[in-house]
């Protein structure tokens, strides 16, 4: 069950793709061209691989995700909420799998007033919870402060990694880890109701 996190937050921290902009990455297709297991986490599996089979499987992703990228929307009540957390003056980051140059095109294509993004190509990434504590120290906050916002178990336990609270956006059927997160939210509009202190 979720940890006891009584403190107020002062902070978030969003996932991207399937949290904040819509995704079409086929992984299943990708773990094809690589002749990566479904059990293996993809990024894992090319950490393992030689040099020039890194490269080319790095190079598979990445035509995946620029693909991707190019395609990518706000999610419903995305831009509203954010508005909402921006204008309460709520500190506000990204930490993505993504890479940087994939994500560069998501935020210019649907862009939100958050400055602060974290990729893959800047610190290892999730559930590794290395990104979500450099933001901490940036904001000169603690963890317990903050809230960690994704849809996929891989955010609920980066988010658990850090110490932060972790928010589960499920707009569909929830998902067997559903009752590892903090919270859940179904829609995007329901998210400024965990920061009673700063939004009215």
């Amino acid at each position: 069950m979720p940890s006891s996190k009584p403190h107020s937050l002062n902070g978030v921290i969003f996932d991207m793709d399937g949290t904040l902009f819509s995704s079409i990455l086929n992984f299943a297709r990708i773990r094809e061209q690589l002749n990566c297991h479904a059990d293996i986490d993809i990024l894992d599996f090319v950490s393992t691989l030689d040099s020039e089979g890194r490269q080319r499987a790095e190079q598979v992703i990445l035509d995946h995700e620029l693909a991707d990228a190019q395609q990518s929307q706000l999610l419903p009540e995305v831009k509203a909420a954010v508005q909402r957390l921006h204008q309460a003056n709520i500190p506000m980051a990204i930490v993505t799998r993504n890479c940087q140059q994939a994500t560069a095109i998501k935020v210019k294509r649907n862009p939100l007033p958050i400055e602060l993004i974290l990729t893959r190509d800047d610190a290892p990434a999730k559930p590794d919870p290395s990104a979500l504590l450099h933001i901490a120290e940036r904001w000169q906050m603690a963890p317990t402060e903050l809230v960690y916002v994704g849809d996929y178990k891989y955010d609920i336990e980066a988010a658990r990694n850090a110490n932060m609270r972790a928010c589960l956006y499920a707009p569909q059927a929830l998902p067997d880890y559903a009752h590892q997160a903090d919270h859940i939210i179904r829609c995007f509009s329901e998210l400024p109701s965990l920061f009673p202190s700063y939004v009215k």
